[in-house]
């Protein structure tokens, strides 16, 4: 069973072709659909209406039973809710991420507009040197986190881009649903569906280890199975990446252990030490030149020192130890929102209002970083 082909642009309801083909042209992110409301669509990050009759619940519905993949219609009447993937690329009128649901008792749907070809890092203003060297060890777990719209796929995306490019890897994506899609370069890409390609990402992961990965790619970190079989993938001579809601490398960090009864977290602790690579954490931003975001990041990097404290239960050093570790790559919000408005992408203004420590970017604007003592007494 394979990852669903294009679709046929001549299935897709006239209105909603015309809707793709706006979207498309004003590079929009985001379409909005839901009964008595003219569709929205979001343009760089503002919500627009578009300029048409209030859509009704029966045009919803017929746009899902023509788009809707067979596997996942008894998921939609039962859950009232479904993820999908729908691939109008060939026609140029997009690929995209649909969420289905039902608000009020009628269909809605949410659709984010992938990008045809995979980003690279610089395309997204990221260190490409910073960023490469994350992907360079030969196993363990690199997360990346941020609240739902952060941008984690595009950099998970970016990420697979730069190995395709410079290494020779078997690479398996798990992912609800497949977005952006790889042509073989330098790697083998084997991507695979949730729900269309294989039952669940458990079941994925633990098939993946049977496939000769170098490269597993997770979707979302989202129950303890696949938490605990991604760490014992990465145990066993493989790199894993994934994604996790979180607003900061701590909370981040906390938030693998929920995955865990109290009487594991000793346990816990070392596992999570000896596998955890890095955790990046990002945020979108305005961009100064009104043309769109771009993200800010929070990077920690998991030396031995950083292992220590974490097989140790001392969640509260990690902010003191990302601040103090940019000499193996990791990097606070602050110095990053520095780095964005020293180059002039992003206002002053803008980031004293994203960052959770206006004083301490304040000082670093004005050069005076905070210096912590990297040896644990």
């Amino acid at each position: 069973m394979g990852t669903m082909p294009p679709f046929p642009m001549a299935a897709v309801p006239p209105l909603f072709a015309d809707l793709f083909a706006l979207a498309v042209a004003h590079a929009a992110s985001d379409l909005h659909l839901k009964v008595g409301r003219p569709a929205l669509v979001r343009v760089a990050g503002q919500l627009v209406e578009t300029e048409m009759p209030p859509l009704t619940a029966a045009q919803l519905t017929d746009f899902l039973e023509a788009t809707l993949p067979a596997p996942f219609r008894a998921r939609w009447l039962a859950d009232h809710q479904v993820d999908y993937s729908l691939d109008l690329g060939a026609s140029g009128h997009g690929r995209y991420r649909v969420n289905a649901y039902v608000q009020r008792g009628q269909p809605a749907l949410a659709l984010r507009l992938v990008k045809t070809s995979p980003p690279d890092f610089a395309a997204l203003n990221l260190d490409p040197n910073a960023m490469g060297a994350l992907l360079a060890a030969d196993q363990g777990l690199v997360l990346v986190c941020g609240p739902t719209g952060s941008g984690k796929s595009s950099t998970l995306a970016a990420m697979m881009r730069h190995l395709n490019e410079t290494t020779t890897l078997h690479v398996i994506t798990l992912e609800d649903p497949v977005e952006y899609l790889f042509a073989d370069a330098k790697c083998s890409f084997s991507q695979r569906e949730v729900g269309i390609d294989v039952v669940d990402f458990p079941a994925g992961l633990k098939a993946a280890l049977r496939q000769d990965p170098d490269v597993i790619l997770v979707g979302e970190m989202r129950d303890r199975e696949t938490f605990e079989t991604a760490v014992h993938a990465s145990e066993t001579g493989h790199l894993v990446l994934s994604t996790l809601h979180a607003g900061s490398a701590q909370q981040a960090v906390q938030r693998l252990f929920e995955f865990y009864p109290p009487e594991q977290l000793n346990l816990a602790r070392r596992a999570i030490a000896s596998v955890l690579r890095a955790v990046v954490v990002q945020t979108l931003v305005p961009r100064a030149d009104g043309a769109g975001v771009l993200p800010a990041c929070e990077v920690f990097v998991v030396d031995p020192l950083a292992r220590r404290m974490l097989a140790d239960g001392s969640f509260e050093r990690i902010p003191e130890l990302v601040e103090a570790g940019g000499d193996v790559g990791s990097r606070s919000l602050n110095k990053d929102l520095t780095r964005l408005i020293r180059a002039g992408l992003v206002t002053k203004e803008t980031g004293l209002r994203v960052s959770a420590n206006p004083k301490g970017l304040e000082m670093n604007l004005s050069g005076i970083s905070f210096a912590a003592s990297r040896i644990v007494s």
